[in-house]
């Protein structure tokens, strides 16, 4: 799963001011009318004015750090499921339903890939943790119910950012030829 979206901005969408280290960044990820896949970055407190036109896909929040100057400027810009489940895992990132159930799916996702290992549950049993094969580094996972409703929901978020599936053809029937039994 890719799709191309700007990283992170540098400075706030609403005030115009740039980031500066341990601000708390308020990311939205938003579908317009038209279908294009954007993201929007401001201040916290600035995010209640942050009102995108299009259907909000997901939100979170985390502490702004800047970037490293050895950085590709080009892998940033492709968006992975990879990076993305990084992003919204984060232990900085304040979890909202709409994230968890995301972060939840990614997980999934990942785990089939083999990019997550599964390494039990924590003492509580509310949150499964996984091992990013890459970083090392644990996440814990909301343990939620796999049901219906949960697919319904992730279904509803992923067409925000790729849009409606199309209907499937019916297969095509391979007509009999003339005089055959």
């Amino acid at each position: 799963m890719e799709m191309n979206l700007q990283p992170r901005a540098m400075k706030c969408f609403v005030s115009g001011a740039p980031f500066s280290e341990g601000d708390r960044v308020a990311s939205l990820l938003v579908r317009s009318a038209t279908g294009e896949v954007r993201r929007y970055d401001s201040l916290e407190a600035n995010a209640g004015s942050l009102a995108p036109e299009g259907f909000v896909a997901c939100r979170w929040v985390q502490v702004f750090k800047p970037h490293p100057r050895e950085e590709d400027a080009d892998r940033t810009l492709k968006l992975t499921a990879d990076s993305l489940f990084l992003a919204l895992a984060d232990p900085a990132t304040e979890q909202t339903p709409e994230t968890a159930r995301l972060v939840r799916f990614l997980a999934l996702l990942l785990e089939r890939k083999r990019l997550l290992r599964p390494r039990g549950r924590t003492p509580d049993g509310a949150r499964e943790l996984f091992e990013h094969s890459r970083t090392r580094q644990l996440f814990e996972v909301p343990a939620t119910d796999l049901g219906p409703e949960f697919f319904a929901a992730v279904r509803e978020q992923l067409s925000v950012l790729f849009g409606e599936p199309g209907p499937r053809a019916a297969p095509a029937v391979a007509a009999a030829p003339a005089g055959a039994p």
